[in-house]
């Protein structure tokens, strides 16, 4: 029997009078304060009453109660106590509780694909295809609408590409943004961030707002990392390059010129995310069009003889590759990409990679990395299509290993098992022995040449020694856009990702069960975001509105678990018809294509039917 946990059943209401008279002071938020911990003899009587049984504080028992200021005189209790009813109240069902923006005038016009919270949660700032940042704030006068963030003002930015990611520099009034325009923009916003009114929205013009334009890079300029700083921050393109930005020293940025500081890396293929730990702040984790993500410390700075000269270095690797990330089945080279990363905000070693047409894969910088069985010595390279596969290797079907082409109903690799809905989870590690071989170079060069379709080379710098993930999240779809991949949860307990079907996946980390899958937008699911205090989540995509997801304690409207089978089976199916193209190539697809159609023709002409040739 499914149970659902009742994610409120260890706080209470206060009386209406205190809430009243807390409502009388000076509040940005209509969020009812929490009650102090119960004994445990009141404890007792809270799984089925609640205190008072009035109808407006029923209405307000979806959201969590919180003591909204983070004040410095709350006790270590009372803190304690908040982190707990955090934590369980994300143990239940997500329903959609707001929904920002309309089809019509009101909110973006085009696909939102940057989300961010501002202000500890006071403030959502959302951009996408329409070139415009908004600023959602919560409004004091709404005592009827769930969260009630409503648009406040509207940044006209000037960017003539679409905007990819924009995030709030701490300490400061200032945000900054990066678009398809290949321009970083830094804008100061303090009169929208700090404009608290009932009135319609204001417009802020670039000429208003914008006080840097940096044009460092030569690529799409696809997402942004804060650092605990109002000045530096750093960003990530398809050039291949990480840049660090000060804007303590501004200096003229031209791209004809060429007299921008050099970058942080520079890597021969596209990069697309980047990811950075407020816990490790030294380090960094970058991917892109490869099968591998990158850990580089900014504490191991190489020397140069020009350096000791007292030359200013313009070498384009100023910090180290110390790790790389990698899987632990055999996979092509040929057409992998990462699509997004992210560092854990509670421990600062925890990493996510989300691969596109694949799964997403959880790995720590404290793991010791794998050692690849050494290669035997030939004076001609083995034959792959004649290698004879040993029992513990992965068996190809079309070029597909078991483990990629898995659905709900069977396990995905050694690792593998099924919950008690029969979803597939998976343990921490894979036998080690599944890898052995697996960076065999010589036979994935050979069948990049065959398909014309080289893997650009690394420098030796770049071939660290390669982590494997602890643990693999699957069942979502990841083809048709770039998606990002996040932690959720107070304490990081849950890991989310978008998919092409509209809904976003939650496992639980420490397992990797199937958590819950919420319907977030209309077609795909791109970004996700936490909020700091609250077990609210923000969602975006391709839709023009952006979607407010909080426990609920009633049956879940958005919910889809209930078709979970057949969603994992779809989204299956979709994942493994897309590596069949990036493992053979389209060429090669349509050989095989041709061979089944003659195959056919055979068949039906021993029935005296008409044999057609495929051209």
């Amino acid at each position: 029997m499914n149970m659902e946990i009742n994610p409120w059943a260890d706080f209470v209401l206060e009386s209406d009078s205190k809430r009243e008279a807390d409502e009388s002071q000076p509040s940005t938020s209509n969020i009812p304060q929490l009650a102090p911990p119960r004994t445990s003899v009141e404890n007792s009587s809270l799984n089925t009453s609640y205190s008072p049984k009035t109808h407006e504080s029923r209405s307000s028992m979806h959201r969590l109660l919180h003591d909204r200021t983070e004040s410095p005189l709350l006790s270590a209790a009372t803190y304690a106590f908040q982190r707990k009813a955090l934590k369980r109240a994300f143990r239940g069902t997500l329903d959609r509780v707001n929904v920002l923006g309309d089809d019509d005038a009101y909110g973006h016009t085009g696909c939102v694909n940057a989300l961010s919270w501002a202000l500890n949660g006071d403030v959502l700032i959302s951009g996408g295809d329409d070139r415009t940042l908004r600023l959602w704030r919560l409004d004091p006068s709404d005592t009827s609408t769930p969260y009630p963030y409503k648009q406040s003002s509207v940044i006209h930015t000037g960017h003539t590409a679409n905007i990819f990611n924009a995030q709030v520099l701490p300490w400061s009034s200032r945000i900054a943004s990066v678009a398809g325009d290949r321009e970083v923009r830094v804008f100061d916003v303090e009169r929208a961030l700090t404009t608290v009114g009932q009135g319609p929205e204001l417009h802020f013009s670039e000429r208003d707002t914008c006080i840097r334009v940096l044009k460092c890079h030569s690529g799409r300029t696809k997402r942004i990392v804060t650092e605990e700083s109002s000045d530096t921050f750093l960003t990530v393109a398809e050039d291949g390059a990480v840049r660090q930005h000060d804007l303590r020293t501004p200096h003229r940025c031209t791209r004809t010129r060429g007299i921008c500081p050099p970058p942080l890396v520079q890597l021969p293929h596209d990069l697309s995310t980047l990811a950075l730990s407020p816990l490790a702040p030294y380090t960094f984790v970058v991917a892109g069009e490869s099968p591998h993500g990158y850990l580089f410390d900014r504490r191991q700075v190489g020397r140069t003889l020009q350096g000791e000269w007292g030359v200013p270095c313009t070498d384009e690797n100023y910090v180290t590759c110390v790790r790389r990330f990698g899987r632990t089945q055999r996979v092509s080279r040929r057409g992998e990409h990462i699509t997004g990363a992210r560092m854990a905000q509670t421990n600062g070693h925890e990493v996510l990679l989300s691969y596109s047409a694949d799964a997403v894969y959880l790995y720590s910088v404290l793991d010791q990395p794998c050692e690849f069985a050494a290669r035997r010595a030939s004076i001609l390279p083995p034959n792959p299509k004649k290698r004879k596969l040993s029992p513990k290797e992965p068996t190809l079907d079309l070029g597909l290993s078991d483990e990629d082409s898995t659905t709900p109903s069977t396990s995905s690799s050694e690792g593998s098992q099924l919950n008690a809905e029969g979803l597939q989870t998976s343990d921490d590690f894979v036998d080690p022995q599944l890898h052995e071989g697996s960076d065999d170079e010589s036979e994935e060069d050979e069948e990049d040449e065959e398909s014309g379709v080289p893997f650009p080379e690394l420098d030796e710098k770049f071939k660290s020694p390669t982590i494997l993930p602890r643990r693999r999240f699957d069942g979502h779809c990841n083809i048709e856009t770039v998606k990002d991949v996040n932690f959720i949860g107070v304490e990081d307990e849950f890991v989310a990702s978008g998919s092409d079907d509209g809904n976003f996946f939650l496992w639980e980390k420490n397992s990797g069960r199937l958590h819950g899958i919420y319907e977030g937008d209309g077609s795909v699911v791109n970004v996700i975001e936490n909020h700091p205090r609250l077990p609210l989540v923000a969602c975006s995509g391709i839709d023009t509105t952006v979607k407010l997801f909080a426990p609920t304690e009633k049956q879940s409207s958005f919910s889809r678990m209930r078709n979970a089978d057949a969603i994992i089976k779809r989204n299956s199916s979709d994942s493994t018809a897309r590596r069949s193209v990036m493992q053979f190539g389209f060429a090669s697809l349509l050989t095989r294509y041709g061979m089944a159609l003659r195959q056919e023709g055979d068949d039906e002409s021993e029935d005296g039917a008409s044999q057609c040739t495929p051209q």
